[in-house]
C-alpha cells in the first residue's frame, strides 16, 4: 500500500535527442545530490535496463522504469507516488528527443511522462557547433507544447568559455530561462558506449571511479543548489489520472512494497532462482518485487561462477550480454548440462533475449562457435546491426506453459544476436507479433516442456499474468517432486 499520497517533488532530465548527454549529467546530479545527503529516488523513462542500473548505483537505491506504453497511466504514475516516498526528490532520465514518441501524438515521449507526473523539465542541449541556434531550438521546444515546463538549461559540449559565453547569453536574452550549467567535451573512456547505450555498471571496470568522475563534473559545472531549489519550488502539481479514476470510482492500481502482503503464499513458499551476474543483468526491480510479493524466495544463481544450480522449483533468465562472455559461459559445461537436465524433468524456465541464447545449442562469433546448454534447437549469430529494437505486442495464439490463449502482451525487445538455424513447428511457438520481430517470421516465445524462451521482454506491472504463473509453476513442480 501507498504509505502517504503526497507527492515527492522530481525533475525530468530531457535532451533534443540520443546521445545528448543527458544520462551522465542525470548521474552526476544524482550523485552530487546523494553526497549532500539529498534521498534521490531514480527512475529512468522507458524500457532501458544498462541507464537503470546506473542510475540506481549513482543513487544507492533501485531505479524504477516508468513506461507508458508497457503499463497504464495510473499504475506509472502509483509507482512513481510509491517508490518516491521517504525520498526527498526524485531524479526521472528521460529517453530519446524531449518530444519523441511512437506517433504524431507524442505517445509514450518523455513529455507525456512529464505532464502525466506534472514534474519540470531540465532540457539538455548539445551545443556542438552551435551558438546562437540554441536559443531558437530552445524556443521552439518551449512553444511547442505550452504545458510543458521546461524550467531550466544544462548547456554540454561546449569548445570553451567563449563558446559558453555566447550560448549562455542568447538563451538569456531570447528565452528568459536560467542555464543552470555548462558542460565541456568530455572523454569517452569515462562512460564507454556498447550499442545504442553506456556499458553496464557491473561489467564496466571502474564503475565507481566513473560516478565519481561524474559527481565531480556536476559540482564543477551545475549549480546543483539552485537546481534542488528550482525543482521543490515547482512541486504540488496534481496527479490527474490518478485522481480522475478514484473520483470516477475507479480501481487503480497500487505498488504493493510489503514484504508478504499474500498470506497463502505462507502455505506453500516456492524458491524462484534469478539468473544474475556480468552476463545478465537485465531485470526490472518490478519483476522482481512482484514474485517476492507473491511469497517467492529469491535465490540469485549464476553459470559464471557456479557449476552446480542450487534447489529451486523455477528459473528466471533476464537478458544481458552472453555474447561477451560466451567462452566463460561456455567453459562451465556442469552447470549447462545441469540446467538441460533440470528442462527435462520439468523445472519452469523463462528466459528473455539474453537468457533464450543460453537455451539455445550454440553462439557463433567472429567463426567460433561456443556451445551453449542446448535446451531449444537454436544457433545464434550476431550481428553489427540492431535485429530486433523497439516496443513489441504480441497476441498468444498456441498454448504454453505460462500465458493462456488469446492473451495479448505488450513488451520490448532490443538484440544484436540473430537466429542462424531452427528446427521448429508452429505449435512451438506462443506469440504472434503484432508489432516488432519477434524469433523468427514474426513468431516468439519458443517453447519446449516448462521451458519457454523469447525476445520479448515484459514489464510485471503491465504483464500482470506472468509473475501469477510463474509462482504456479513452481507450486506444481515443487508438488510434483516432493
Amino acid at each position: 500500500m501507498i504509505v502517504s499520497r503526497e507527492k515527492v517533488p522530481g525533475v525530468v532530465i530531457a535532451g533534443l535527442r540520443g546521445g545528448s548527454g543527458k544520462t551522465i549529467i542525470s548521474l552526476g546530479i544524482t550523485a552530487a545530490w546523494r553526497a549532500r545527503n539529498i534521498r534521490v529516488a531514480p527512475f529512468k523513462k522507458g524500457p532501458d535496463y544498462i541507464d537503470a542500473g546506473w542510475l540506481s548505483r549513482a543513487a544507492g537505491r533501485p531505479c524504477y522504469n516508468l513506461d507508458t506504453y508497457l503499463c497504464a497511466q495510473s499504475v506509472v504514475q502509483s509507482s512513481y507516488l510509491t517508490h518516491s516516498q521517504s525520498c526527498d526528490i526524485a531524479m526521472v532520465e528521460g529517453n530519446r528527443g524531449l518530444y519523441d514518441g511512437i506517433d504524431m501524438d507524442g505517445t509514450t515521449s518523455t513529455s507525456e511522462l512529464a505532464k502525466l507526473l506534472g514534474l519540470p523539465v531540465v532540457l539538455v542541449l548539445d551545443c556542438t557547433k552551435s551558438t546562437r541556434t540554441m536559443a531558437a531550438v530552445l524556443m521552439g521546444c518551449m512553444q511547442f507544447d505550452s504545458d510543458i515546463n521546461i524550467c531550466g538549461v544544462i548547456l554540454n559540449r561546449l569548445a570553451g568559455k567563449r563558446h559558453e559565453g555566447k550560448v549562455r547569453a542568447n538563451i538569456e536574452r531570447f528565452c528568459d530561462i536560467p542555464v543552470l550549467g555548462a558542460l565541456p567535451k568530455l572523454k569517452q573512456e569515462d562512460f564507454p558506449e556498447r550499442h545504442m547505450g553506456l556499458v553496464t555498471s557491473e561489467e564496466h571496470g571502474e564503475s565507481d571511479l566513473s560516478l565519481a568522475r561524474a559527481k565531480q563534473v556536476a559540482l564543477d559545472n551545475i549549480d546543483i543548489d539552485k537546481l534542488f531549489r528550482l525543482v521543490t519550488s515547482c512541486a504540488g502539481q496534481g496527479m490527474p489520472i490518478i485522481d480522475n479514476a478514484r473520483q470516477q470510482g475507479l480501481a487503480v492500481p497500487e505498488i504493493n512494497t510489503t514484504e508478504n502482503p499474500n498470506p497463502a503464499a505462507d502455505i506453500a513458499p516456492v524458491t524462484i532462482g534469478v539468473v544474475r551476474d556480468s552476463a545478465f543483468q537485465f531485470y526490472y526491480p518490478d519483476n522482481i518485487e512482484a514474485l517476492e510479493n507473491l511469497g517467492a524466495r529469491i535465490k540469485f544463481i549464476s553459470p559464471l561462477s557456479q557449476s552446480e544450480i542450487p534447489e529451486v522449483d523455477a528459473i528466471y533468465m533476464g537478458g544481458g550480454f552472453p555474447e561477451t562472455h560466451a567462452a566463460q559461459l561456455s567453459a562451465n559445461q556442469a552447470f549447462r548440462d545441469s540446467l538441460k537436465g533440470l528442462s527435462r524433468k520439468g523445472l519452469p524456465i523463462y528466459a528473455e533475449c539474453g537468457g533464450l541464447i543460453f537455451l539455445g545449442e550454440s553462439i557463433c562469433l567472429d567463426g567460433t562457435v561456443y556451445p551453449m546448454t542446448g535446451i531449444l534447437p537454436l544457433r545464434f549469430g550476431l550481428s553489427k546491426r540492431p535485429q530486433g529494437h523497439g516496443y513489441t505486442e504480441v497476441e498468444v495464439v498456441n498454448e504454453n506453459p505460462f500465458y493462456a490463449k488469446g492473451e495479448l502482451l505488450r513488451g520490448h525487445e532490443f538484440r544484436y544476436s540473430k537466429v542462424i538455424s531452427i528446427d521448429y513447428d508452429d505449435t512451438a511457438m506462443a506469440f504472434k507479433m503484432t508489432r516488432g520481430k519477434g524469433i523468427l517470421e514474426k513468431k516468439d516465445g519458443f517453447f519446449r516442456d516448462n521451458t519457454f524462451g523469447t525476445y520479448t521482454h515484459i514489464h510485471a506491472l503491465g504483464s500482470t499474468s506472468w509473475a501469477p504463473s510463474l509462482i504456479e509453476k513452481a507450486r506444481r513442480f515443487k508438488t510434483s517432486c516432493s
